[in-house]
C-alpha cells in the first residue's frame, strides 16, 4: 500500500479518539495536517533538500514527467513518499510510475477509469472548487483515496472562499481532503484550514527551503485532537428553522 497513504489513515485515527481516552504516543507524534511539498520536474537537486525538512511527501507538479526525472526524484527524496500529478494520461503511463516506484497519483475526472483498480499505487483525485455537490456526493462510492482542492486564482493568501470551499468538501465528504496552498501562508491562516477540516496542504514548488522549513514548524504548533466531525453522505443534519415532521402533525391533528 502506499506510504503517503498509510500516514493519512493514522492522521484520521488520531484525530477522531474517543472523549476520555489519552492519546498514544505514536498518536502525539502525529503531525495535526500532512506536508506534501510541491515540486518541479526541473528541481531534482532540490528534491534531496526536501528531504532533509521531513515533509510528509512530494507531488511532482509537472504534468507530463519523463521517467527519468521520476528515477531520479525518487532516488533524491529518499523514504519521502513521492507522488506524481498526472493530468490525462493513459493508462500505459501510470503503470510506468509505478514500476518507476511513485507512491501515489494525483489524476483528473478524465483518467482512464482502469486506474480506480490499481492497489499498487495510492490514487487522488483532483476537483476544482466549483464542482457539482452531485459529483462531489459520488466520489465516496469511487476506489480513491483522497482528493486533491486546487487553490485557483493564484492568490497569495488564503481568503475565506477557500475556507468555505474546504467545509463544503470536508462536510459533503467521507475521504480526507488535501488543499493546495497559495504561494504564501501565515500561521492564523493555517489554522484556519485545519479548523476547516483539511488533513493535508501541498506547498508551491516555488517554496524555499527555508519557507518549508518554517511551513513545518506551523503545522507542529497546530493543537492536536479532534475537529469538527464529517458528516456520512446521505444523512442530513437537524434543520433547527422550524418544526420537525412529527411536532407539525401532532398539531393539525388538535385543530
Amino acid at each position: 500500500m502506499s506510504k503517503f497513504v498509510d500516514k493519512l489513515q493514522g492522521l484520521s485515527k488520531s484525530s477522531t479518539a474517543p472523549i476520555g481516552f489519552h492519546p498514544s504516543v505514536s498518536e502525539l507524534k502525529s503531525p495535526a495536517v500532512l506536508l506534501i511539498a510541491g515540486l518541479s520536474e526541473t528541481q531534482v537537486k532540490e528534491a534531496k533538500i526536501v528531504a532533509d525538512v521531513n515533509v510528509d511527501a512530494g507531488l511532482i507538479l509537472d504534468e507530463d514527467p519523463s521517467a527519468k526525472v521520476v528515477r531520479q526524484m525518487i532516488k533524491a527524496v529518499g523514504d519521502v513518499p513521492l507522488g506524481v500529478f498526472v493530468k490525462g494520461m493513459s493508462e500505459e503511463k501510470i503503470n510506468e510510475l509505478v514500476s518507476l516506484g511513485c507512491d501515489f497519483v494525483v489524476f483528473d475526472i478524465r483518467i482512464p477509469a482502469a486506474v480506480l483498480h490499481k492497489e499498487e499505487v495510492g490514487k487522488f483525485l483532483m476537483i476544482e472548487p466549483s464542482l457539482d455537490q452531485g459529483f462531489v456526493r459520488a466520489i465516496n462510492s469511487l476506489e480513491v483515496d483522497g482528493v486533491f482542492i486546487s487553490s485557483g486564482g493564484g492568490d497569495s493568501f488564503v481568503a475565506v472562499e477557500h475556507l468555505l470551499v474546504c467545509r463544503r468538501f470536508v462536510e459533503l465528504l467521507e475521504k480526507p481532503v488535501i488543499m493546495a496552498l497559495p504561494s504564501s501562508v501565515t500561521k492564523a491562516e493555517l489554522t484556519s484550514l485545519w479548523q476547516a477540516g483539511v488533513d493535508g496542504v501541498v506547498a508551491p514548488s516555488t517554496q524555499s527551503v527555508e519557507a518549508l522549513t518554517e511551513l513545518k514548524k506551523m503545522i507542529g504548533d497546530l493543537p492536536r485532537g479532534a475537529r469538527g466531525r464529517r458528516t456520512k453522505a446521505g444523512v442530513k443534519l437537524p434543520h433547527y428553522g422550524g418544526l420537525v415532521a412529527g411536532e407539525e402533525d401532532e398539531e393539525q391533528e388538535e385543530i
